[in-house]
């Protein structure tokens, strides 16, 4: 019988893989599966269905097999353990029972019939892409080259089910359960097993282009841009980058000209993409490439090259193919792509108003695009999209000069936190010369722990939560979950700059947190921050000596119409 699809949080999944074979268990196939097989059905028999392509296969291993592999090692106590190495450990050392093995066996024949891909084993747990929840990047997923002999490929897929099966038990999984009054045994995973899409260009497999897209803007640069508008998040390659807090393109779409970091050549510079991952199956393995290396390969690969790349030069943008004098930077900038590619920004717009006329819920997609020798994209993920619940606008008040400690202009949306106990800062200097990432990623968990329940303010140099740590603190949800507002500030000196990375899973986390955000640019107008107030006030010191502890009655204001937000220390 065919479902309903005007009400997305009744939707079952299951039938539509379990019709086609591609059920493993009789359990949920858990919010992720859900979200593709609803996009099927959203799509099936529409003319824009004949324009949208999903992943070659899909299979489920549902929650049923999670659980019989918890009962078989006898790992239940888990979900009471707090020891993220002790569970790894474990886990590692449980094996698969010989029933699941013999499925996963069988799983890889049938991924061998249509050309042995490589794939990508995710998450899709009973609480992850919910209408009032998105769990987004607390669970894993985990890539296989899938090259080898069978023995070794199997092996390899093994490890990334048992990786994923561990996820349900580390830090920020728990933390954000917890926060949310989730109870952790309520809990289970179930693993899609996907043919990772993209194509093979000598040695490296990787798709063109991949992304992210947004039916509403939460967050905006600025009042042109409405929330109904619509957002893409673009990567070229694998698009691991589009989610996570890596530099990416963002682009707005009824407005895909505009460049939401400044149109000036050093902040396009700063804010585009220069790595890319892909999949080598001559090493077999998961891999990162410099586009600077990579260059000349591309540039013969692929016939968009020059829409895509700029090279960055004394300050000044170059096109693909300039010639600057001296040595120049190559940047996956994408310059010419909406201009190129107009029918990729339009079908984007009809998809992402069809899925949400269709499920009556905001919605978020990730996909996969082909550009040639015809576009092919493929719609990799559908979930909801958690909401930023934006105020009604708030009046900054008239506040003495010296009582501002942090001042900026942009990505700011409509906030007010007032009456805040406790600030923790981090030196940006004290962070680059006590040179241990890890340690101040672990100093501010520790004062996140001891502040829960004030919505502390936590204010710092660069990206929270980068990968890299060069570019800001490498935190993870549970260490910051409890804060109340984000402030990220740029350095300059020491290359620290804020990324305005709407649509990554740490922007998720804080739209469904209703966390306030405030991005701090040095030396530009509007922008402060004050390091007078900072070195004058009192703090307590943290684990590590870049962490700071203020005490004493601050408060956020954030004006979305005038585009200002501060942060203020009261009497």
């Amino acid at each position: 019988m065919k479902q309903s699809l005007d009400n997305y949080d009744a939707f079952m999944g299951e039938d539509f893989f379990r019709d086609r074979g591609n059920l493993v268990g009789t359990g949920s196939c858990g919010g992720k599966a859900k979200g593709m097989a609803y996009a099927h059905a959203a799509l099936s028999g529409t003319p824009l269905g004949e324009k949208i392509s999903f992943p070659d296969l899909t299979i489920v291993l549902s929650t049923e097999v999670f659980r019989d592999y918890l009962d078989a090692n006898h790992l239940s106590c888990l979900y009471d353990d707090d020891d993220w190495a002790g569970v790894q450990r474990r886990i590692s050392e449980s094996p698969l029972p010989h029933a699941i093995t013999a499925e996963l066996s069988d799983i890889l024949d049938r991924f061998d019939a249509i050309g042995t891909p490589p794939l990508a084993v995710r998450s899709s747990s009973l609480m992850e892409d919910s209408v009032s929840l998105s769990f987004a990047g607390k669970y894993q997923t985990c890539f296989s080259p899938n090259c080898g002999p069978k023995p070794y490929r199997l092996s390899l897929l093994e490890s990334c089910v048992r990786t994923v099966f561990a996820s349900v038990f580390n830090p920020s999984a728990r933390a954000y359960r917890e926060k949310h009054g989730k109870k952790h045994r309520d809990e289970a995973i179930a693993v899609i097993i996907q043919s990772l899409s993209g194509k093979n260009h000598g040695r490296f497999f990787y798709p063109e282009l991949a992304g992210t897209l947004f039916s509403r803007v939460f967050r905006r640069p600025n009042p042109r841009i409405k929330k109904e508008d619509g957002l893409m998040r673009l990567c070229f390659g694998m698009g691991t980058r589009s989610v996570d807090r890596c530099a990416a393109r963002i682009f707005y779409l009824t407005n895909p000209s505009l460049l939401p970091a400044g149109n000036l050549p050093a902040q396009v510079a700063e804010a585009s993409q220069e790595n890319f991952d892909y999949i080598d199956r001559d090493s077999c393995e998961f891999a990162s490439g410099a586009l600077s290396e990579f260059a000349p390969f591309l540039q013969k690969e692929h016939k968009n090259y020059g829409a895509y790349v700029q090279l960055y030069a004394d300050n000044i943008l170059y096109s693909s193919l300039g010639e600057p004098e001296g040595p120049a930077r190559p940047l996956f900038s994408f310059p010419e792509l909406h201009l190129k590619e107009r029918g990729l920004f339009d079908l984007s717009r009809e998809l992402l108003r069809h899925m949400e006329e269709a499920s009556g819920i905001p919605v978020d997609i990730e996909f996969a695009c082909e550009t040639s020798p015809e576009r092919d994209f493929r719609l990799l993920q559908l979930r909801p999209l958690a909401a930023f619940e934006e105020m009604s606008r708030v009046e900054i008040p008239e506040t003495p000069d010296e009582k501002i400690i942090f001042m900026g202009d942009r990505m700011v949306s409509n906030g007010l936190l007032e009456n805040v106990e406790y600030l923790v800062y981090v030196s940006a200097e004290a962070y680059k010369g006590e040179w241990d990432p890890s340690a101040a990623a672990r100093a501010i968990g520790e004062m996140n722990r001891r502040l829960e329940g004030t919505k502390y303010i936590l204010a710092g140099p660069g990206r929270w939560g980068s990968r890299n740590p060069a570019l800001g603190v490498p935190v993870l949800y549970a260490q910051i979950c409890n804060c109340g507002c984000l402030v990220e500030i740029s350095v300059p000196e020491l290359n620290f700059s804020p990324e305005l990375s709407y649509g990554t899973h740490f922007f998720l986390d804080m739209d469904s947190d209703g966390t306030l955000y405030l991005p701090v640019f040095g030396r530009q107008k509007k922008n402060k921050s004050n390091t007078d107030w900072l070195e004058r006030a009192p703090y307590e010191t943290g684990e590590h000596p870049s962490v700071r502890l203020y005490r004493g009655n601050f408060s956020v204001y954030l004006d979305g119409e005038l585009e200002t937000g501060i942060v203020v220390a009261a009497e």
